[in-house]
């Protein structure tokens, strides 16, 4: 069993070989992630990259206009950051923790030197990065084919997998602006799921109470996502 405070618990670090990791541990900095927590914002310098352990965090991508949507989320599965391995400075998009918790953080310029070892960390590594992409394609078909309460189901069983328990702490406001739509569509969408015995809402709380039922009204984004995620770190592991 992996301990509580273990950066283990970051299912992409305990993915690596044990000599990449042990090169790595010496400098994985533990660190709590709060609630609305700007991790890394548009033209940032990016300095470090983070490792979920118990948190969530949400990569958005926002508008001129200050609207903004989710296109990614991050869970112990992953890292934020990818730009700093990819050679980048900086990035277009935002980080934001959706979901109190705690994770690990390290400094860019470390984890780009084990990139840069060209061994199995690297393929890890741009697997997970492709994980990324296929997560961000998806959701653009997603938000513009799929009906919001689709959308919201997606949303609840992707966010779902990265929780130990069936019950979020987020206001719907929270999720409308994850989603990209006006929180009465939200609203409409969690009474209708609330109404048929999938969820049980109350003020900042979202308790699933029949996770079949909510992958029976999500469209298909959500298995596609799972299903590749899965295909392809499973494949980094083995190779």
């Amino acid at each position: 069993m992996i301990p509580s405070d273990s950066p283990k618990q970051n299912r992409l670090l305990a993915a690596l070989p044990a000599a990449d990791f042990e090169r790595l541990a010496p400098h994985l900095e533990p660190v709590p992630m709060l609630l609305g927590q700007s991790l890394s914002e548009p033209g940032e310098i990016l300095r470090y990259v983070y490792f979920p352990t118990t948190a969530i965090v949400s990569l958005y991508c926002a508008l001129g206009s200050g609207v903004s949507a989710e296109i990614a989320g991050v869970g112990n599965e992953g890292m934020v950051g990818m730009a700093s391995v990819m050679g980048g400075d900086s990035t277009l998009i935002s980080a934001v923790v959706q979901t109190a918790g705690l994770g690990y953080r390290l400094h860019g310029r470390i984890l780009k030197a084990e990139f840069d070892r060209a061994g199995t960390a690297r393929s890890l590594l741009l697997r997970y990065i492709q994980t990324v992409a296929t997560q961000v394609f998806q959701t653009a078909a997603c938000n513009r084919f799929h009906s919001i309460e689709q959308q919201l189901c997606r949303w609840l069983l992707s966010t779902l997998d990265r929780l130990p328990a069936n019950e979020l702490v987020m206001t719907q406001e929270l999720v409308a602006t994850a989603l990209g739509v006006r929180r009465e569509g939200v609203t409409e969408a969690a009474g209708n799921l609330q109404r048929a015995g999938v969820i049980s809402y109350r003020r900042g709380h979202i308790s699933v109470m029949e996770r079949h039922g909510l992958e029976a009204r999500a469209c298909e984004c959500y298995d596609v996502v799972r299903k590749e995620s899965g295909r392809l770190l499973s494949y980094a592991q083995s190779h």
